[in-house]
């Protein structure tokens, strides 16, 4: 794996950068897997059932992070569709660690990820924040955001609003976040190793195209952002122009205030500071720890005169009419959704959307702002009053005790999950669940002489 050797050259004053250790750990073929468990489908890493030869390894810097020491084939796993884990860098789940150092997260807080397919960091972010809490997961790329829906749909997000804007679009929410999350899009030296098409699309001019890329988004979306709020910025890069030189943009252009993380030193994380302005960062080589480039750093927004007063005016505009329900269609929604009295509903392009009451008077006011893709859990279609339900409530981790649940073999879950036909019988008749280690697949309608398979079409197993 050939270098380019202007990304090499331009590196050597960088602190941690070591020229033969990093080219050698790029030349060695190495590949590093790592997954994140996701805590509200599973209690621990042993409920997983990875071959016998795969075994675990804890990420210091993630609770619910683990190195695998070979890459099984995750699609073929069923636990993967049902959202108990994600399969995410191991580096960029640091995000973690810089969160809990800097915000309060047992607070009701408004979380914005403005660049967020395909969800990773979103995943982590909602499994940090309680359940009165908001978490906006952008994606401006439209091609993108169906992935970003699918997983954030699979990990189970009642809290969680996805949208589909430009950072611009933000400035109609001013002083509205107490953080924003930033991992901008670069020139991606950092994944060398995993991508080597990122080799063939690198060059210094992307480097700078990129940076002028990152200070416009950076600019755009920092009105949203509240006084005393925090943001995030992080890529996968290794360039100081997509780096140091941000960080310390933003200290002396955007006047915020560089926030320091405590790093034990057996992480092997790099601190770099701005010469400029003291701006702290944190590098992630491949060569001194197990996981891939990637470059964070954390920041304060100062005060500004008027913001706090214009994000109140927004306060008294929020209003909206939202969708009223006959008695039977709330007693239908009530047999399938768990405590469905404390949600409120919302009709959107068919589909029945449950939002938790606290966002009954933000969801207007975000709605007047941006494009929503997704808000809450889209629990399925009323007919009739009747409540056909949808996909996303069987993933949602909201379902009602007295549903009738069909556990499956990894063989039969596997079957389901290509949409294929359910064998075997099945007691009962109506809408059923299909189970996998007691995880939700999705649903299946039981019939007195065979079962319909309603997996979604567009996410079913394609390979035999």
């Amino acid at each position: 794996m050939a270098i380019p050797s202007s990304l090499v050259q331009s590196l050597q004053s960088v602190k941690g950068f070591n020229q033969e250790t990093f080219e050698a750990v790029h030349a060695s073929g190495e590949q590093v897997t790592s997954i994140r468990v996701n805590p509200a489908k599973l209690s621990s890493i042993d409920e997983l059932e990875f071959p016998g030869d795969i075994s675990f390894t804890k990420i210091p810097w993630s609770t619910t992070g683990y190195y695998l020491n070979t890459r099984p084939s995750f699609t073929a796993d069923p636990l993967l569709h049902a959202g108990a884990y994600y399969v995410q860098e191991a580096s960029s789940m640091f995000l973690e660690e810089v969160l809990r150092q800097t915000v309060d997260l047992s607070v009701e807080l408004k979380v914005l990820d403005l660049c967020a397919a395909p969800g990773g960091k979103s995943t982590l972010i909602h499994s940090l924040l309680n359940d009165q809490s908001l978490l906006i997961s952008n994606e401006l790329i439209k091609t993108r955001v169906n992935i970003l829906t699918e997983n954030l749909s699979k990990w189970g997000t009642a809290n969680v609003i996805v949208t589909n804007n430009d950072a611009a679009s933000f400035k109609r929410l001013p002083g509205y976040f107490d953080v924003v999350v930033v991992d901008a899009p670069c020139s991606g030296s950092g994944l060398f190793r995993k991508d080597e098409n990122a080799i063939k699309e690198w060059s210094d001019q992307n480097v700078v195209l990129c940076s002028q890329r990152q200070q416009r988004i950076l600019e755009d979306v920092m009105p949203s952002l509240k006084p005393g709020g925090i943001l995030i910025y992080s890529t996968c890069s290794y360039s100081e122009a997509e780096d140091e030189h941000i960080a310390a943009w933003l200290v002396n252009d955007l006047h915020m205030q560089s926030l320091q993380i405590k790093v034990p030193d057996s992480w092997q994380i790099v601190e770099t500071i701005s010469l400029l302005n003291n701006g702290y960062g944190y590098r992630f080589f491949p060569d001194r720890l197990k996981g891939e480039g990637f470059y964070v750093a954390a920041f304060k927004k100062n005060n500004e005169v008027g913001e706090e007063e214009r994000g109140k005016k927004h306060d008294q505009k929020r209003a909206g009419k939202l969708t009223k329900l006959s008695p039977a269609a709330l007693k239908s929604i009530a047999r399938y959704l768990h405590n469905s009295n404390s949600y409120f509903y919302l009709l959107q392009n068919g589909e029945l959307l449950a939002l938790p009451f606290f966002l009954e008077k933000e969801l207007p006011y975000i709605q007047s702002a941006l494009y929503l893709k997704k808000a809450g859990i889209s629990i399925g279609t009323l007919i009739r009053d009747e409540l056909v339900p949808g996909h996303e409530l069987a993933m949602s981790g909201q379902l009602a005790p007295n549903i009738i649940r069909v556990e499956v073999s990894k063989e039969n879950a596997l079957q389901y999950l290509r949409r294929q036909e359910i064998t075997g019988q099945i007691p009962g008749t109506g809408w059923a669940i299909i189970t996998h280690r007691s995880l939700p697949l999705g649903w299946v309608k039981l019939l007195q002489n065979r079962v319909n398979n309603y997996y979604p079409k567009e996410w079913r197993i394609l390979n035999k």
